[in-house]
């Protein structure tokens, strides 16, 4: 978010008041009253959510928790760096129940490429440590997984190898945010499928092994919607996106991917000001809720569309300010989709299906 097009964090707060906090739990409670939902999603998130201190997110916690409707249940979870992550933080997850992902990029030399202390000082001592507390008998139930950003500068199957070391329930590969005003690093058009060649790679090894290793986001959504299931991440399928984003001011925004699209993702509504249903209503934000029709004629003719979903709605965005564009990584998600189709239907065959 710091470097995004997108610099609004320059004017908001660096932590989140105490009544910001408690009017969202309010507007999150309103929200699943109306829609009569059952279970709701809150993910602490950041920067690094853990600077609030112990004090700070037990608060948070409990407003969520007391403002939750009888019969809604509130998932809580929290995405840290890992390296704050000593045992009175972990104390208060286990006691809230607080699943905890930590973001790691593969082993040392991959981790240290983007996620240095601000001194430069190297964080993979501290982060690593972080995550092998969650792996203790003790937390386990609490451990969310691995989230990495792919750097198509570090190995795959080494950086695939280094996070499996930690034995995570699940690993989330992030493609970098980009689009095609602001295109992501080493994705040139017609300069082939990088970002595909790369996941092909993991997934080639992860899909050979006979027992299993961990969840893969993407890829385990890939085979549920080749297979006619839901998506479990909105970068795929034609679902509607299923989060809303609340900024340290109580701002009220779309996808923060949007961040990338030149300050694509203000809206000018609030926690103070409106309900959750007036966002998904703002014309910012709709466009990205109306699955095939919201996508452009080249997409809606891709045999993969389905599948694919166009990709996250800010990787569509182009000059002019139009989202109605492929996914900046349309070769790559073609190509990986196939490939993990090919491999599916293969085994399908094989097995008379």
């Amino acid at each position: 978010m710091y470097e995004a097009a997108d610099q609004g964090w320059r004017v908001r707060p660096a932590r989140m008041s105490t009544a910001t906090v408690t009017r969202t739990a309010q507007r999150l409670a309103e929200h699943a009253l109306t829609h009569g939902l059952d279970t709701v999603r809150v993910v602490f998130h950041g920067g690094e959510p853990l600077l609030a201190g112990v004090a700070g997110l037990e608060q948070a916690i409990l407003a969520f928790e007391e403002a939750a409707p009888p019969g809604v249940r509130m998932e809580l979870a929290v995405q840290t760096n890992g390296t704050l992550l000593t045992e009175p933080f972990l104390a208060l997850f286990r006691r809230h129940g607080v699943r905890v992902g930590v973001s790691l990029d593969g082993d040392r030399d991959a981790n240290d490429r983007h996620r240095r202390h601000a001194d430069g000082r190297s964080s993979y001592e501290k982060a690593v440590a972080g995550v092998e507390r969650l792996r203790e008998p003790v937390n386990r139930a609490i451990y969310g997984g691995l989230l990495c950003t792919v750097d198509l500068a570090n190995d795959p199957i080494g950086t695939y190898e280094a996070l499996l070391a930690h034995r995570p329930p699940r690993i989330d590969f992030l493609l970098p945010h980009g689009n095609w005003v602001h295109p992501p690093p080493g994705l040139a058009p017609r300069a082939g499928t990088p970002y595909a060649d790369w996941l092909i790679t993991i997934f080639d090894r992860w899909y050979a092994t006979p027992a299993v290793e961990t969840e893969i986001r993407i890829l385990d959504s890939i085979m549920s919607l080749l297979l006619g299931g839901p998506a479990g991440t909105e970068m795929l399928g034609l679902g509607p996106p299923s989060a809303v984003v609340v900024e340290s001011d109580g701002t009220l925004e779309g996808n923060d991917a949007l961040k990338v699209t030149d300050d694509g993702a203000a809206t000018g509504l609030s926690v103070y000001t409106h309900a959750l249903d007036d966002l998904l209503v703002h014309p910012a934000i709709a466009a990205a809720r109306r699955g095939l029709d919201g996508l452009g004629p080249q997409c809606r003719a891709c045999p993969v569309v389905a599948v694919c979903g166009g990709g996250l709605h800010a990787h569509r965005y182009a000059a002019g300010g139009g989202f109605d564009h492929p996914s900046v990584y349309c070769d790559d998600l073609f190509a990986l989709i196939t490939h993990v189709r090919s491999r599916l239907a293969a085994d399908l065959l094989a097995l008379g299906a």
